[in-house]
Order: structure tokens, then C-alpha cells, then sequence
């Protein structure tokens, strides 16, 4: 059934799949959003906690390590599975199959060493038993009720005591951990039922959500549809922006350049302007300051040609002012400044001719390329409701074929074969329950016989220990003392009774559970058991590969169990996992070359032609010429910043004025002294007056950082002029070239890009089913859940866990029954009441109680017991 159902599972999905996987095609701009494939979540968590009885699987798992260290026979199991034994008895005798056996002897020497130990004490316990009966029936074996006094008998008796009291713990911890594990099975069987339905429940999930993903799949053709038709019905404006982006990256620099060449001129002409402007200012300042200093420094001078200079008083401070006159001057001179109105003449000349005006007209002529574009694409609307056809009949193949499979019908027979199993499961699943309570119960006696043991034990330790009186004679002990010896003996026949049965029960499921977990679940657990069931020509002869023989029917398949369940393990899809491109290949039907084809012949004939775009006219061309020869790089740059950069006087007039006012007090007192000490009011007052209101004034400041400003912007202008000018004409000539000569290449090459465009729609689509398919559509983790479940729970976690833990438990205890029976018999004759007793001799060993050997116990028929002899 579960080989139907896998092909069952297979027909479904092979027939919404695409084959083999192809690279990931980036397409250029225009990436289409196919949404999220609808997809359910799995509720089964395919995990188990066993919580604090984990412990004791570990302490297990350790003791079988211990047990069975080899690793997981890979070979072996090969070698034993493709062996063919004959019928006749000399076919096991071939040396090939006697290897083998003691290759199996060897791995399984730990259980056949501990199994044989087992056999041994299933064997030897009863007949021991038997035979201790009997010795103590005789008199013999601590039968005969006298006890022999030594001195280090309550020492003896304590020992024992202790020592029997220590294995009757052990005995206890062994029964708890037995009955814990027993109780942990039966809590987990009673709990299945969830974790199955929560299976069935995904199963469902799994079946009923499939078709509803493929439907996905199909349907999300119209987007890409509708998206290849928008771009085929806007063909014009969308092949015409990307001819123009295309060209735009050496037309619009270029534009852009010449754009700023007449921004250029326009500057020039302002600068030119405040230059001539700023000139006539600062020169009606200083003209008017220099009429002034010349009018001082004659006077200056006539008062020094006075007679009263001629004095040898005042002689030589004369001379130093005469020759200090000539500082009473200005410093920057303006007047001699070259004039620019020639060069402002021409570029007014060159401005006559709008030069923004006609790179705008480029700008707008290269503008209406989009629209040229769509005049000159008119044809290909006209294939426009072929291509629609050819679209609608792709769709239509694709809803077909996909209608055309068995789906419905392979989903019904699915869905019918999980009801009858769920219902199969459901109906059997109180059997299940009703045995495993059997089971229960059966290893709940097996517990209780140890627990009778242990009462018998526990009870004969306190009824010994609390009834025993030291004081007391061997044959006039105690009534409680008594009955806690008979409880000792007690445990000591119930173990001889019980030890074989739960040794038996011990070494049969110790054999079972613990190959289950050597050979199934760690093999399990660390994927070599599929390994195993990879094996080439292993489970068939014939197959390489057994599970792609039974799916495709074609054993060459690399398909394995283990690649299979990692898959599922990982939720990727069943088309994926079970490598379905084997049996379905539905790449044919997405194929559309065959259409693309026909639609890019369609489209790649487009003849357009650009030549009526005009960027720049030779009236413009001329202008720029004119431009870079209208003389504004001789202007002497160097004389202008030359004088801007000079003070207005060569010397400050009020330290001057001060020093000569400081040389007229040198002077006798007089006509002399008083004359300069007017000149120096006169030219601090041109100071005050005219001086520091011609560095204040605001049209003067104004002028002067004009004027700079203007300088250097004419400067760096000027520079290399012509060079920069003839650069930007070359590039509107190769920008013009590029659309007159070579816009055809651009327009081929865009036009492709533009049918890799509409072709990367499909492309994106058919790579978006096959990653869908492969990772989304019928992600098979339940698969894997069901594997995890029966396996990895239900066997190892739930029954194999338990079953080792119960026989660890009951056979710990069983082996320490051996002990205690020892224990417990030596122990009872110092509880029991004995019927005959030592002689003392107080003379020679007074009251201390030795006794002496060679005197035989009296026979005291007060105190003879009649309890019944072991």
C-alpha cells in the first residue's frame, strides 16, 4: 500500500512540474510580482521529550555502548542481505557464508556474551534453588536450627544486615525504574492517537492544498501576460525613452555644455558691464582725493620755501619734510586702468544671436524622440493582436494540459486510500490499546513479584532489627524477631520461585530492544540505515537504485531513500525530493521559443529614423566661435587686480599729519611753526573727510568687490577660451553624428534589450514555477513526519526507549537477587529462634560467651521451633 501510495503521490505532482532545472535568467528592467504560492503550515511535530525518564534512556543508552560498541555494520548487512543461501545444508558451509556468521558472531558478541550469562542464571538459579531446598530439608546448608555463638557475631549480623539492606535498595531502584518505563510506554500509547490523527490530519492538508498551488501556478501566466501586452501596446513610448536614455548619455552632456557656454557669454557680458562701471566710480573718487593732496603738498612746499627754512634751527627739519612730500599722493591710480569697451562692444555683438534659445530647441527636438519613435513603430501595433493570439494560445495549452491530467481522479483515489487507513488506524487503535493494557498488567506482575520479594525482605529487616534482643539465648528469642527471619527466608524462596521467570522475560526483550536500537534507531538517527538501502542492486539484483526502479521504472535514476528524506525533512517540494523531471517533462509545454520567435521578428524589422532632430543650428555654432574671439582674454587681468588690491594713499594722511605736527614743535616759536601746524589740520581734515568716507562709502566698497569679483570671473572665463569653445562644438558634432549615423545601432541594440525584455517575462515566469515547484508546491514534510513518527517515536522513542529501560530495571534487580539471597539466609539465623543452642563453661570462659567446640548444643524442648525447615 505504501508503494501505491508513493506513485499515487508521484502522478500528481509530476503533471504541474517543470524538468530539468536550467540558471536563473536575470531579466532587464521590469521584474513581475507573482505573489506567494498559498501553502498551509503542518501541525505535527515530529519530536519527542521524554522528559525526566530521559535520564534513565541515557543511563541505557550508556550500558549498551558498553555492551555493543561497534559501530553500524554497513557492510555486514550488505554482505548478509545480497548473500543467497541455499536450501541444502552445504550451502552454509560455503566459506563466503561461514565468514559472514562470524562476522555476525562478532558484532553481536556483546548480547551473545550477556545473553549466554542470562541463560546461565535462568538455568543455574532454579536448580541451585532446588538444591539449597533440599541441603536445608537435610539439616544442611544453615538448615539446622543451632547456632553456633562467636564472638564476633553481632559485627557478623550487621553486616549482613547492612548488606542486604543496600541490595534491597538496589532492588528497589531496579523495580522503579522497570515500573516507570512500563508506565511511560502505556502513557505514550494512550497518547499516540493525537500524534497520529495530527499525521492524518497533514496528510489531508498535503493532498487538498496541492491542487489549489498548481491552479496558483497556471494563473499567474496572465500576469506575465498582461505585462508583456502593456509593454507590446506601449511599444513606442517604451522603445523610444529607452533610444533616447541610450543616446542622451553623449547628446545631453553636450547640450548641457553649450547650455553653459551661453550662460558663459551672458555672464562675460555683466562682468564686462561692472567692470566699466565699477572703474568710472573708484576713478571720480580718487581724481577728486588727488586734486586735494596736490593742493596741500604746494602749499605744503611754499611754506617750506620760506626764508624762516633757511634758519640753522629749522634747516634740517625742513629738509626731512620736503622730502616726505611726495608720500602725499594716492596709491591706486584707476585712471590708467585699459578700458574694456571694445571687448564689451563685441560680446553685445555676440549676444544679438540667442544662443539658450537655440540649444533649447535641441533640447526639445531631442525631446520628441519618444514621439518619433512611436510614428515611426506604428507596424508593430499592427502585429500587436497577433502576438495577443499567440499569448491567449500559450495560456490556453497550458490550462488545458493542466486540466487534461488525472488530477481530480488521482486526489479521490488518494484521499479514499488515507480515509480507509485513518479509519483502519481508528478502529483498531482500542485493540492496541486493549493489548498494550495487557502488556501492562503482565509487566506490572513481573514488578510486583519483586516487590513481594522486597516486602518479604524489607518486613524480615524491621521485624529482625526492632524484635532482636542480645541479651536473649539463640532459642528463647523474641516472637517479632522470629517473624522477621521467616520473612527472610520468605524472600529467599519467592526468589528462587520468581528470578528464572524475570530472567527469561529480561533476556528476551534485553536481545530484542537492544538490537532494535543497535541496528534501527542510532542507524536511524545518523542516516546509515538508508545508507544501507542504497546500496546498489541490494534490495533487487537487477536495480542500481531500487526506489527509482519502483518510481520510474528505470533503476539508473540517481534517486535514494536518504536524499528522498533529507528533502522531505527540509519541507522542500516532492517534485524536488523525488526527482519527478524523470517522468514528466513538461519543459515542452512552457517552451516558447517557438512564439518568441515569430513575436521578435515581429519587432526587430523596426525602422526608425532620427535625422530630423537638430541639436545645434551653425548660426549657434557661429556664435560660439564669435564668442571665443571677442578679445576678453587680452585683457590685462594683472593691472586690474593689481590696483584693486593697493591702498587709497601711500601713506596713512593722519600719521602723517601727526609726524608733521611733531616736527613743527621742533621748530623755534613762530610764524613757521604755526604755518605747519595748519597744513597738518588741512590734511587731517582731507583724512577725515574724504579719505575715510571714500573707504566706507558703500558704492565705493560696492565698486571695488564688484570690480574684483568681475576680474577674476573674466579670468577664468578667458582662460583657454578658444579651446573650451571648440570642445564643446566637437561634442555637439559627435552628439549629432551618434544620431544621424549611428542611432540605427542604438535603435537595434535597445530594441533587442526591449525583446529580452518581453521574452524575460516568460523567463521570469518559467523560473518561478520551477523554483515554486521545487521548494513550495507540496512541500512533502508530512512525508517525513510519518517516517519520524513510526520510526523515530513510535519504535525507538516510545517502544524500544521503554523496553530497555524496563529490562535494565528488572534485570539489575534479578542479578541482585543472588546477593541478597546470601545475605538474607546468613542473616536469618541471627533472627530466627533455633531449637537447640550452645553450652557455656563459666569456669573457663566465664560469662563471655564463648563457646567451647567440642560440646554439642542441648536440646531445650520448651523453646523447639515448629516452624518448617528451609
Amino acid at each position: 500500500m505504501a508503494v501505491e501510495l508513493c506513485l499515487l503521490l508521484l502522478l500528481l505532482f509530476c503533471g504541474s512540474t517543470i524538468s530539468e532545472v536550467q540558471p536563473i535568467y536575470k531579466p532587464p528592467p521590469g521584474t513581475l510580482d507573482f505573489g506567494f504560492v498559498p501553502a498551509k503550515t503542518y501541525d505535527t511535530g515530529a519530536y519527542h521529550e521524554p522528559g525526566a525518564i530521559g535520564i534513565l534512556f541515557k543511563i541505557v543508552h550508556a550500558f549498551l555502548y558498553l555492551v555493543q560498541p561497534n559501530t553500524f555494520p554497513q557492510d555486514l548487512i550488505r554482505k548478509l542481505a545480497q548473500q543467497q543461501f541455499g536450501n541444502t545444508q552445504g550451502d552454509y558451509q560455503k566459506p563466503e557464508n561461514v565468514v559472514l556468521t562470524l562476522q555476525a558472531i562478532y558484532y553481536e558478541i556483546g548480547f551473545i556474551v550477556s545473553a549466554a550469562l542470562g541463560l546461565l542464571f535462568i538455568l543455574l538459579l532454579p536448580l541451585v534453588g532446588l538444591c539449597f531446598c533440599m541441603c536445608r530439608c537435610c539439616d544442611n546448608c544453615g538448615g539446622e536450627m543451632h547456632q553456633r555463638q562467636k564472638k564476633n557475631a553481632d559485627c557478623q549480623r550487621s553486616c549482613f544486615a547492612t548488606f542486604l539492606f543496600v541490595a534491597s535498595l538496589i532492588i528497589s531502584v531496579g523495580v522503579l525504574c522497570a515500573y516507570a518505563a512500563n508506565q511511560h510506554l502505556t502513557n505514550q500509547v494512550r497518547g499516540a492517537k493525537k500524534l497520529v490523527n495530527s499525521n492524518f490530519k497533514d496528510l489531508k492538508i498535503f493532498l487538498n492544498d496541492t491542487p489549489a498551488q498548481i491552479d496558483y501556478l497556471v494563473s499567474q501566466y496572465n500576469t506575465t501576460k498582461d505585462k508583456a501586452l502593456s509593454d507590446l501596446n506601449n511599444v513606442g513610448p517604451v522603445l523610444g525613452t529607452r533610444v533616447q536614455e541610450q543616446l542622451g548619455k553623449e547628446v545631453r552632456p553636450a547640450l548641457d555644455a553649450a547650455l553653459t557656454m551661453a550662460g558663459a557669454i551672458r555672464e562675460t557680458k555683466e562682468a564686462l558691464e561692472n567692470v566699466s562701471v565699477s572703474v568710472e566710480v573708484l576713478q571720480e573718487g580718487t581724481e577728486r582725493l588727488h586734486a586735494n593732496l596736490t593742493e596741500v603738498k604746494m602749499h605744503l612746499s611754499n611754506t617750506l620755501n620760506d626764508s624762516a627754512c633757511s634758519a640753522a634751527q629749522a634747516a634740517s627739519t625742513c629738509n626731512i619734510i620736503r622730502n616726505s612730500l611726495a608720500q602725499l599722493n594716492i596709491n591706486a591710480n584707476f585712471s590708467g586702468l585699459p578700458g574694456v569697451s571694445s571687448q564689451l562692444a563685441k560680446i553685445n555683438d555676440v549676444l544679438k544671436i540667442d544662443l539658450s534659445s537655440l540649444v533649447q530647441k535641441g533640447y526639445a527636438a531631442f525631446n520628441d524622440t519618444p514621439d518619433l519613435v512611436v510614428n515611426q513603430t506604428r507596424n508593430i501595433l499592427s502585429a500587436v493582436p497577433y502576438i495577443k493570439s499567440v499569448l491567449e494560445s500559450i495560456g490556453s495549452n497550458i490550462t488545458t494540459f493542466t486540466r487534461a491530467l488525472p488530477v481530480q481522479k488521482i486526489l479521490a483515489d488518494l484521499m479514499v486510500h488515507l480515509t480507509q487507513s485513518e479509519a483502519y488506524v481508528q478502529d483498531y487503535f482500542p485493540l492496541v490499546e486493549q493489548y498494550d493494557f495487557y502488556r501492562w498488567l503482565g509487566c506490572l506482575i513481573l514488578c510486583c513479584m519483586l516487590v513481594l520479594i522486597l516486602v518479604f525482605y524489607y518486613l524480615g529487616l524491621l521485624c529482625g532489627t526492632c524484635g532482636y534482643d542480645k541479651h536473649a539465648s539463640p532459642t528463647t528469642r523474641g516472637c517479632i524477631s522470629n517473624t522477621g527471619g521467616n520473612f527472610l527466608m520468605a524472600g529467599v524462596g519467592f526468589s528462587f520461585l520468581f528470578s528464572w521467570v524475570l530472567m527469561i522475560v529480561v533476556v528476551l526483550t534485553f536481545v530484542t530492544g537492544g538490537n532494535v536500537e543497535k541496528l534501527v534507531c542510532e542507524p536511524f538517527e545518523d542516516k546509515n540505515l538508508f545508507k544501507v538501502l542504497d546500496t546498489p542492486y541490494l534490495l533487487n539484483k537487477h536495480w542500481k537504485n531500487y526506489l527509482a526502479g519502483v518510481i520510474f521504472k528505470n533503476p539508473n535514476v540517481n534517486l535514494t531513500f536518504e536524499k528522498v528524506y533529507s528533502d522531505c525533512k527540509e519541507n522542500k517540494g516532492i517534485y524536488t525530493s523525488l526527482h519527478l523531471e524523470h517522468l514528466f517533462n513538461i519543459n515542452e509545454l512552457l517552451n516558447i521559443s517557438m512564439y518568441t520567435e515569430d513575436v521578435a521578428l515581429k519587432i526587430e524589422h523596426i525602422q526608425i529614423n532620427l535625422s530630423k532632430i537638430i541639436l545645434l543650428d551653425e548660426i549657434g555654432k557661429e556664435n560660439l566661435l564669435n564668442f571665443s574671439s571677442s578679445g576678453i582674454d587680452g585683457i590685462d587681468f594683472s593691472a586690474y587686480l593689481t590696483e584693486i588690491n593697493k591702498s587709497v594713499t601711500k601713506v596713512d594722511l593722519l600719521s602723517f599729519a601727526n609726524d608733521l605736527e611733531a616736527r613743527a614743535d621742533q621748530l623755534p616759536k613762530g610764524a613757521l611753526e604755526n604755518a605747519l601746524k595748519g597744513h597738518a589740520n588741512n590734511i587731517r581734515m582731507i583724512h577725515n573727510q574724504q579719505v575715510v568716507p571714500l573707504e566706507q562709502a558703500m558704492k565705493y566698497v560696492k565698486a571695488r568687490s564688484t570690480l574684483n569679483q568681475s576680474i577674476r570671473l573674466l579670468k577664468r572665463t578667458s582662460s583657454e577660451l578658444m579651446v573650451k569653445v571648440k570642445n564643446v562644438i566637437s561634442a555637439v558634432n559627435a552628439a549629432q553624428d551618434l544620431i544621424n549615423n549611428n542611432a540605427s545601432q542604438v535603435i537595434v541594440q535597445e530594441t533587442k534589450k526591449y525583446m529580452d525584455t518581453i521574452i524575460g517575462y516568460f523567463e521570469q515566469y518559467t523560473e518561478w514555477v520551477k523554483e515554486s515547484i521545487s521548494m513550495e508546491v507540496a512541500a512533502c514534510k508530512p512525508i517525513a513526519n510519518v517516517i519520524d513518527t513510526a520510526v523515530d517515536i513510535f519504535l525507538c522513542s516510545y517502544i524500544a526507549d521503554s523496553v530497555n529501560t524496563f529490562w535494565f530495571g528488572l534485570g539489575g534487580s534479578s542479578i541482585f537477587l543472588i546477593p541478597a539471597i546470601i545475605f538474607a539466609v546468613k542473616l536469618s539465623k541471627y533472627y530466627r529462634r533455633m531449637d537447640t543452642e550452645d553450652v557455656y563453661d563459666d569456669t573457663e570462659n566465664g560469662n563471655n560467651g564463648y563457646h567451647k567446640e567440642n560440646l554439642y548444643g542441648i536440646h531445650n524442648p520448651v523453646f523447639t521451633s515448629s516452624v518448617e525447615q528451609w
